[in-house]
């Protein structure tokens, strides 16, 4: 978008850190033809004739950033986002790979579907978009979509995300299936049955609020269930946007005991508490909700011994209008894709995990569950696709909603002083993000 890909790229001295391949120095990176053709330090360091250079003196270089979970709401409701609005979000957050959700109008049940949002990307989108197929026909959960059709579309994982696989035998079919195909099954965890009703963590605040809370067991019991089933069949179960003290422990035996499971937190479930909706907030009504002090702690704790693979957004963008109502009645879901390194960077600043682990929970890591299917993701290694992050981790903002790239400005952080802002986001070689702070310039 910025810069040819026929013309080299050097990033010059910045601190570059790469979980993939134990890198942490101060060096510079080269991108020649859209891949990385040389890293580190000396003769190449210097700015040659016909390159351009972008100064990273000062600032953190990693790979791209890749989102196992967000919601680009086309087709069907473009008026709370599109893939295009959507992908230039995920750049403006540090991001170049992005998966999003089935839970669009069609849903995407079926090869056709798959294909239009592949199209939609290719031409429209700014960074690399890979769909999550339905498990159910129409995320209905009565019957299963064909996996297979799917899986040979291109889809990386299967999901009715927003609407939990409530039937066991249907989620152990789905299981089955992923065993054979080799791709996740990512569900909600939620028994609607308690939920149901519920907008906020049910507690001593969502009773003084006078408002309906959905329990930590109604999270729980699914995940506990899911467990079970992925044992019995040997399916690869992925656990989306964990949020409790007992899915964390659950999730911690599970592995003990060899069953296939990865899961992964949001950036909101890691930092923010169920305090955000005193006052109706609208725009702290997430699903699962923001939960305790105690459940956030356990979640850092899984991150750091590796219980919780990996973080994801689950970017859910809504119109204004959706938000402007009474808190029972405003839909679930935060617009997560710009303020998720500023928000994860207070774990990192106040000493609760450390910045190599936050990097490899954004990049290697997701990378793993993705496979090698789209070339080396994840990585700033030589020959691999150039996919670069670059970030100050100590530059203070105000997050401004208006300035959002994406059509949702739905955040409880909205006004908020955030510490970590991303600078430049480069995405197959080419500069699809850049910070008006950054000096880039032709040699």
């Amino acid at each position: 978008m910025m810069n040819n890909k026929s013309n080299p790229l050097l990033i010059y001295g910045g601190r570059i850190i790469d979980s993939s391949q134990g890198i942490d120095e101060t060096g510079s990176l080269l991108i020649t033809d859209g891949k990385i053709s040389w890293l580190g330090k000396g003769e190449k360091t210097s700015p040659q004739p016909g390159y351009a250079v972008l100064y990273a003196q000062g600032l953190i270089i990693c790979p791209g950033f890749i989102d196992l979970h967000c919601h680009l709401r086309q087709p069907g409701f473009e008026d709370k986002e599109t893939i295009a609005t959507g992908t230039q979000s995920a750049a403006r957050g540090g991001f170049t790979t992005i998966c999003c959700m089935p839970n669009t109008n069609p849903p995407l049940d079926n090869k056709t579907t798959v294909d239009y949002v592949k199209s939609v990307a290719t031409t429209e989108g700014i960074i690399r978009v890979l769909p999550i197929g339905s498990i159910s026909r129409g995320r209905k959960g009565k019957e299963l979509a064909d996996m297979g059709e799917l899986a040979a579309a291109g889809v990386i994982a299967f999901s009715d995300d927003g609407a939990p696989a409530a039937d066991s035998r249907l989620m152990r079919q789905a299981l089955d299936y992923s065993l054979a195909l080799d791709l996740p099954i990512i569900d909600h965890c939620e028994d609607m049955a308690l939920s149901e009703g519920g907008g906020m963590n049910e507690g001593i605040i969502s009773n003084k609020l006078g408002l309906r809370g959905i329990p930590n067991a109604a999270e729980d019991i699914i995940v506990a269930r899911d467990l079970a089933l992925a044992q019995l069949t040997g399916g690869w179960l992925h656990i989306a946007h964990t949020s409790t003290e007992g899915s964390v422990d659950l999730v911690r035996r599970a592995k003990d005991k060899g069953i296939k499971v990865t899961a992964e937190a949001t950036p909101h479930h890691l930092t923010l508490t169920e305090e955000k909706v005193i006052g109706y907030d609208a725009n702290a009504k997430v699903n699962p909700p923001l939960r305790t002090k105690q459940d956030i702690q356990a979640l850092i704790q899984g991150l750091i011994d590796n219980t919780i693979d990996i973080i994801a957004t689950d970017h859910a963008p809504h119109t204004e209008a959706d938000k402007a109502c009474e808190f029972a009645l405003a839909p679930f879901g935060i617009s997560g894709f710009e303020t998720a390194l500023g928000s994860l960077m207070s774990l990192v600043h106040d000493g609760k995990i450390t910045l190599n682990s936050l990097i490899a929970k954004l990049t290697c890591e997701p990378a793993k569950i993705l496979g090698n299917k789209y070339g080396k993701l994840g990585t700033i290694a030589i020959g691999a696709l150039a996919d670069v992050t670059i970030f100050n981790s100590d530059m203070a903002w105000v997050v401004d909603t208006k300035s959002f790239a994406s059509k949702g400005k739905n955040t409880p952080l909205a006004g908020s002083t955030l510490k970590g802002k991303i600078m430049a986001t480069i995405s197959q070689g080419k500069l699809v993000y850049k910070d008006d702070l950054v000096k880039l310039e032709e040699i």
